[in-house]
């Protein structure tokens, strides 16, 4: 098979993301949550593509399209490909979807080559968290970290997560036997950047080395609201003032800090009047960084300032923390092999974290992992405008085709 056929493909690739982008919840827009109708439009139209290429197809009980393919004179261990059908509300037509019919590609290339390679492709049933407000639901199944607890979980109309697996004709029970089984020798996980590192170096791909880890507080600043025009400035109690200051030494030290990223996004300012001091403000904190031991500084680092400011201002300061998730290492080896197919496709290697997680965090805890980035141009994601070049498809499957033969040659 020539690399020239990766154009041909790209173009189809990029052709089924945007049909399947008119497969929505709303019309003029994309939203499709988890196992409402519009997901079954999807599940048909994969579904026979999947039987086309000659997979075996099925849905699980945790609603993930699942087809096999194992070559005449195969190994027995396959190789799982994939990413997430579902999507946040008014969407781009990549995010998740691209990296589903990007496997349809590769499984395409693997039988073309004729590689001893069994593939399997899973299309997640979800992965953003939209509808039952926890994300990852699909790669939770199929890792064997699903927790029977979630189908208790109800969504905006009353629905649980069990009605909404039962309304697509589902059983729940079932959900054990989701679990990939010891015959996976790894998954892949092909994606869109979601943000400006590739655009911005010039790049067209990436191999993920890690997903970062992520901390997130909720900081309570207390002081004493009063009248603005009477209350000179050295008998403040101001507690916008307090947090704001503090909110510039957050973007400080991450501008510092090699591979830091810190954002205080959501500020509520109470009474939030013009003319009224701020008694009270709760700023967010989200700090995230690939290595845990970076992380951790720089949020001991940052509660500490906080507590300075404060005691400095006269203020209370409560933290309370709301998440601490550690970095999820890609696998070493399926890593290397990406940077190796990189480079033998004729295109700069670039090592990169990725900064948002991914169904690849989940599926890392029971299969070695790895994940392949390619260019958002404008760093758009999470928006109607998200796009991706033809060019820079067509150099991502150039890079799983080197992948895939690599990848067969240490098994066969």
């Amino acid at each position: 098979m020539s690399d020239r056929a990766m154009p041909q493909r790209a173009q189809r690739a990029i052709a089924e993301c945007r049909r399947i982008a008119g497969m929505s919840e709303e019309v003029g827009g994309t939203t499709r949550r988890f196992l409402t109708p519009p997901v079954r439009e999807v599940h048909a139209l994969l579904h026979g593509r999947m039987e086309a290429i000659g997979m075996n197809v099925s849905v699980d009980a945790a609603g993930n399209l699942r087809g096999r393919w194992h070559p005449p004179a195969g190994r027995s261990k396959r190789l799982i490909i994939g990413s997430h059908i579902d999507t946040v509300p008014n969407a781009g037509a990549f995010d998740g979807i691209l990296g589903v019919t990007l496997a349809l590609e590769c499984a395409e290339i693997a039988q073309e080559l004729k590689l001893p390679l069994p593939i399997e492709i899973i299309a997640f049933s979800e992965e953003e968290g939209v509808r039952f407000g926890v994300p990852f639901i699909g790669s939770r199944a199929a890792a064997g970290r699903f927790d029977p607890a979630l189908l208790k979980l109800k969504d905006a109309d009353g629905a649980t997560l069990d009605d909404a697996i039962r309304a697509f004709g589902l059983d729940p029970g079932g959900i054990e036997k989701a679990a990939i089984d010891e015959d996976a020798l790894g998954f892949l996980e092909v994606h869109i950047e979601q943000g400006p590192v590739l655009e911005a170096e010039g790049l067209q791909v990436a191999a993920v080395t890690a997903i970062v880890g992520q901390t997130r507080h909720i900081l309570t600043w207390t002081g004493h609201a009063n009248h603005a025009g009477t209350t000179p400035m050295h008998l403040r109690r101001d507690a916008l003032a307090g947090a704001a200051e503090w909110i510039v030494a957050v973007e400080s030290l991450a501008q510092r800090t090699d591979g830091l990223v810190a954002t205080v996004g959501h500020v509520d300012v109470e009474p939030n009047a013009g003319n009224v001091i701020a008694g009270a403000v709760r700023v967010s904190l989200d700090v995230r960084h690939a290595d845990d031991a970076a992380r951790k500084s720089a949020v001991d680092a940052l509660l500490a300032q906080a507590e300075t400011i404060a005691a400095r201002r006269g203020l209370a300061l409560q933290c309370a923390r709301q998440m601490d998730q550690p970095a999820v290492p890609m696998d070493e080896r399926l890593t290397a092999f990406l940077a190796e197919a990189t480079e033998a496709a004729g295109l700069p290697v670039k090592l990169m974290p990725s900064g948002a997680g991914h169904d690849a965090m989940v599926m890392a805890s029971r299969v070695p992992t790895a994940m392949l980035f390619l260019r958002s141009p404008g760093g758009l994601s999470h928006h109607p405008d998200e796009t991706v070049l033809e060019e820079d498809v067509a150099a991502a499957l150039g890079v799983c085709r080197k992948f895939l033969e690599r990848l067969a040659a240490e098994v066969g």
